[in-house]
């Protein structure tokens, strides 16, 4: 099956796992490449020492193309994403920040960068950068999805660029890649999907819980983590989400997150008087983590908050990453043209 994606990624399925902290590990990286997609590596959770180990890791795992995650606003970014750079990793995948000089980086050794937007006025930025594709995330997503559904948002997006666009946000099977190109994309990203299959480092508690939701039982909000995102309803993330985390909490939570990061106590206190918005952001993502990792890594829902998309409705078991990649691209060619003829019938 050949798309725009495919042939600029060398991939044989037009179908990625995107780069999710804390689940997007090697191993599920190398798996969904050997069943023919593109695993994108996060490298959010990680410092250099283990960003350099993971990479090589995934080449121990597979030799198909894969790819890396980098959310730039976050701590630590940069010296990752220069390890990544040292290291030549295929496709460089960047979002939240300006990333010119990835994308320079990257082309230099002949790599593929794609940019993570949830608007057009970044898509059009990311495009003049000089970025490969787009990794389009709409508002069913998992995490940091946009304000404008896939439905819109994806159309929209490709009638404004020229390069190929990815879809993200409620695609979880065939019908869903079937749309997605119905819609202008080259592509599907599909993280609930892949965050539930056999291969995914989260816990079977978690996994089972998916399994039993449907796409009723997610909560958007920016409450949590400090940016507008989507995770499992739950009793305790409808109380976390309810408001806004406090001045006092925040400045505290700004402290214990900068010295697990190693930052100096004293940006932190000169950025509460300097930046708030961006100490703000630090603490939430200080709180955020051990609840994100308790669900994710120990199935603890009753303490942990969950990334999930809507999808969830979707997920209804949990199988490799090979069956799941099959399900997708099983017949796709008698799908398409069966929507093909509905559309000029």
């Amino acid at each position: 099956m050949k798309t725009r994606i495919t042939e600029l990624l060398g991939i044989r399925y037009p179908v990625l796992l995107p780069g999710m902290s804390w689940i997007s590990t090697p191993e599920l990286v190398a798996a969904v490449c050997n069943a023919g997609g593109l695993g994108i590596l996060a490298l959010g959770p990680l410092n250099p020492e283990q960003t350099r180990a993971s990479i090589r890791r995934v080449r121990e795992l597979t030799d198909k193309p894969f790819g890396v995650n980098c959310a730039l606003i976050m701590p630590g970014a940069k010296e990752n994403a220069q390890v990544a750079l040292d290291e030549q990793v295929p496709v460089i995948n960047f979002s939240l920040g300006k990333g010119d000089w990835l994308i320079e980086g990257c082309h230099a050794y002949g790599g593929k960068a794609i940019a993570t937007v949830t608007t057009a006025k970044h898509a059009l930025a990311a495009e003049a950068q000089g970025v490969d594709a787009l990794l389009v995330t709409g508002h069913e997503a998992a995490a940091h999805g946009g304000e404008v559904t896939s439905l819109v948002l994806v159309p929209a997006i490709a009638d404004a660029v020229k390069i190929p666009v990815i879809g993200c946000g409620g695609f979880a099977d065939q019908r869903g890649l079937l749309a997605a190109l119905a819609l202008g994309a080259e592509g599907v990203a599909m993280g609930s999907r892949f965050a539930t299959c056999a291969e995914s480092p989260v816990h079977a508690r978690t996994k089972q819980a998916v399994v039993e939701k449907d796409q009723h039982d997610t909560v958007y909000s920016a409450n949590f983590d400090g940016l507008p995102a989507r995770y499992m309803k739950t009793p305790t993330a409808d109380r976390l989400t309810r408001k806004p985390m406090g001045f006092i909490p925040a400045a505290w939570h700004a402290l214990l997150a900068a010295r697990a990061l190693a930052v100096p106590v004293w940006k932190v206190l000169a950025g509460l008087l300097v930046e708030p918005g961006k100490i703000r952001l630090l603490a939430l993502f200080g709180a955020a983590t051990p609840r994100l990792k308790a669900a994710t890594e120990q199935g603890d829902l009753e303490t942990g908050m969950q990334f999930i998309g809507q999808s969830q409705g979707l997920i209804r078991d949990v199988v490799s990453a090979e069956v799941v990649m099959q399900r997708v691209v099983g017949e796709i060619g008698i799908g398409w043209n069966a929507v093909q003829a509905k559309i000029t019938a």
